[in-house]
Order: structure tokens, then C-alpha cells, then sequence
């Protein structure tokens, strides 16, 4: 077991204070004329990325002092409960599996006594099924003409996520398909979105759990009465009309049909939806057999992760340095900028992604903490946000 009383109070985490008093006042030119190898110590390559943080404000006695933080806080079991489907989200009582999203491996997960990786992957195979439909024109609008407009309409993951993704991967677009996602309530958005659109050739995509989101419910029926007064009828809103939901009795009432409802699950939080069924119009604008190779990109990071030492495992030395940084030098945000403008969306979705995860107040008892736990997300592309 590791130490299980206040983080501030370990002898790691007092060890970590006197340490860097000793080196927060030393010169990164002055490390590396130490240590000409100091690249190769702090660097590491794991599913295809690679990390170089040898920038950083560390030695390796920082490493082995953070590492032994995260072993005292039995960072390994938890990691472990956390692919394995236990209740990690104490909030809503749930765990917390988008990992289960992408595991190409032969692992069952189990939620509630059953195993959830059948409900999974039948649902990628649908998505197969639709987007073939889709791009091979064997689903058309009501006039019989094949669509050239998905409309995703959504907010928070839902709309961050397929959006930053879609940005990244535009090379990969079908060009016959034009993308457009949907989420601010400010009229000039969704005017701007349906002025350049024919609702012959439209395909709407409600992206909503519970089917109730006041933002999203109030966009999806501005988009069903423009195509209704533009010549749809509501026997023809099954054919312009998909959802991706758990409440499937509204989206019906709404004019869906069941068969194009697809599942959204309670042990995925928003934020990481991107890898379910949200992710339905990055697969029409890619194409299902490249959406695999994301999931699949995905599975070979969460597999570095769930299996790879600390010291040497990508997204725990990334945390570790987030730890080091936010409490200990006092650094309250994060700038992040992408230098490729195919990743502009990046900064906002991190945003949503890293602040609602780890902006937390109390700890996962629910008692109130007393370190930071992490910074101010913000950014822009490039040279414009540098």
C-alpha cells in the first residue's frame, strides 16, 4: 500500500519542496553544457510519438523524487482500476471507460456483471454499415439526390472533440462530403452553416446523451423547422435526421428513426466521446477503415499506458511534470501551440479535456485539497499564439 494521508504531508512530497529549492534558481544552458547526453536521458518513444523533455526544469534526481510520489500514491493500481471498469468516477458513481472504445485487444470489460466489449464493437460495425451507406449514395435525401452536407450538432466533447479530430485529419477527407459542426446558440452561427446548404442534401447528426441538452435541443429544432419550411416534410425527417443517444424515446418523438439512433453510454464522459459513436461524422468525412486506424492509434497509447513502467510511460512522465510545475514552481497555466494548422482546434478541446478533468476541488474522498491540481489551459496556433 502507499502512503494514504495528505499528499502535502508525504515525505516524497517534502522532499520534492527542499529539492527544488536547491535547483529552481539553475539555468537550463548550464545542464546541458553538464551533460551532453542530456537528450538522450530525458526523452522517450511510445506508440509512435515522441516526447523530448529534456527542456524541462529537472534533473534525474527530480524524476526519481516524482516517480517515487506517484509509486507512494499507488499510481499502478489505479491505472489498473481504471482499464479494468471500476467505479473511478465517485460523483456519479460510474466508471470511467472511453479506453474500452478502442481496445482492439481480446481483454473482456466487464460494467455491472457484463461484459461491454460486445454492445462496442457492434456498434463500430454499424457505424460501418452507415457510413457506407453514406458515401456509396445508397442513402439519399428525399429527392432522391445523394448528400453532400453532414451537419453535427452538439456542444462541450461532443462538439470539441469530432471537431479538433476532423481539423487534424483533412487530408484523409472524402471530398464528395462537407463537414460542418454546430454548437454555439448565437443565431449567426447556424445562419452562416445553413445559408451555403440544400436540405435536399443535408444530413443532420444530434449528437446528444440524454437528448436534453438545451443548447444542442435548441440548434437540432432550428435545423429540423428550416428544413421543413424549405421543402422536407416530417415523414421525411428520418431520412435528413440521425442522433447519437442514450435517450432514444425522445429522439424518436423528434422524427428519428430507432434504426438510426446510435448508443451513447454512461461510463464515457463527454470529453472523451470522440472514440464512440460522436465520432460518426469524423468516420463519414475519413471514411470507416481510417476512423479504425484512429481507434487503433488510441489502443496502442492506452496499451503504453496500461502496461509500460513509470519511468519509462509517456502519459505518466507528462502528469508527473504537470505535478512538478503546478505546485512547485508556482506556474497557474499552460500554453499550448500547434505549430501544423490542421491542429488550430487543438488548444480549445485540451481546454475542456484537461481543466474539467483535473480541475478538481476535493479529492476523490471529497475532502478539500491543498495543492493545485492544474493549471489554466489556453493557446493558439503557432507563431500567431507564441
Amino acid at each position: 500500500m502507499g502512503y494514504t494521508g495528505s499528499l502535502t504531508q508525504s515525505a516524497t512530497w517534502k522532499d520534492l519542496q527542499e529539492h527544488h529549492k536547491r535547483i529552481h534558481d539553475h539555468h537550463m544552458r548550464d545542464w546541458f553544457n553538464q551533460d551532453p547526453n542530456r537528450f538522450d536521458t530525458f526523452q522517450l518513444e511510445a506508440a509512435g510519438l515522441t516526447l523530448d523533455y529534456s527542456k524541462n526544469r529537472i534533473t534525474e534526481d527530480t524524476m526519481a523524487l516524482l516517480l517515487g510520489l506517484a509509486r507512494e500514491q499507488d499510481l499502478p493500481s489505479k491505472i489498473g482500476a481504471m482499464f479494468n471498469g471500476e467505479t473511478i468516477n465517485r460523483s456519479e458513481n460510474r466508471p470511467a471507460l472511453h479506453t474500452a472504445l478502442r481496445n482492439f485487444g481480446d481483454r473482456d470489460i466487464m460494467v455491472d456483471g457484463e461484459n461491454i466489449m460486445p454492445e462496442v464493437r457492434e456498434t463500430v460495425h454499424r457505424m460501418e454499415e452507415f457510413c457506407w451507406k453514406i458515401r456509396r449514395n445508397q442513402w439519399r435525401g428525399y429527392t432522391n439526390k445523394p448528400f453532400t452536407d453532414v451537419v453535427s450538432i452538439g456542444i462541450g466533447g461532443s462538439f470539441l472533440g469530432p471537431k479538433l479530430a476532423s481539423s487534424a485529419l483533412k487530408p484523409y477527407w472524402d471530398s464528395r462530403l462537407n463537414i460542418h459542426y454546430l454548437a454555439n446558440i448565437d443565431g449567426s452561427h447556424i445562419t452562416e452553416i445553413l445559408k451555403r446548404l440544400d436540405p435536399a442534401t443535408t444530413l443532420f447528426i444530434i449528437q446528444s446523451k440524454s437528448f436534453g441538452t438545451q443548447e444542442t435541443l435548441k440548434n437540432a429544432n432550428a435545423c429540423r423547422q428550416w428544413f421543413l419550411d424549405n421543402g422536407g416534410t416530417e415523414g421525411d425527417l428520418c431520412k435528413h435526421f440521425t442522433a447519437v443517444s442514450s435517450n432514444v424515446e425522445k429522439a424518436t418523438a423528434f422524427g428519428i428513426s430507432e434504426e438510426n439512433i446510435f448508443p451513447m453510454w454512461d461510463w464515457v464522459g463527454g470529453r472523451y466521446s470522440l472514440w464512440s459513436a460522436i465520432g460518426l461524422p469524423l468516420a463519414l468525412a475519413i471514411g470507416i477503415d481510417n476512423f479504425r486506424e484512429l481507434l487503433r492509434g488510441a489502443y496502442e497509447m492506452d496499451e503504453h499506458f496500461r502496461t509500460a513502467p513509470l519511468e519509462h510511460n509517456m502519459p505518466v512522465i507528462m502528469a508527473l511534470l504537470g505535478v512538478w510545475y503546478v505546485n512547485f514552481f508556482g506556474v497557474n497555466s499552460h500554453a499550448i501551440l500547434p505549430y501544423d494548422h490542421y491542429l488550430r482546434s487543438l488548444p480549445a478541446h485540451l481546454q475542456q479535456l484537461d481543466m474539467e478533468s483535473n480541475g478538481k476541488s476535493v479529492t476523490i474522498d471529497g475532502s478539500k485539497v491543498n495543492y493545485n491540481t492544474g493549471p489554466v489551459i489556453w493557446g493558439g496556433v503557432g507563431t500567431n499564439g507564441q
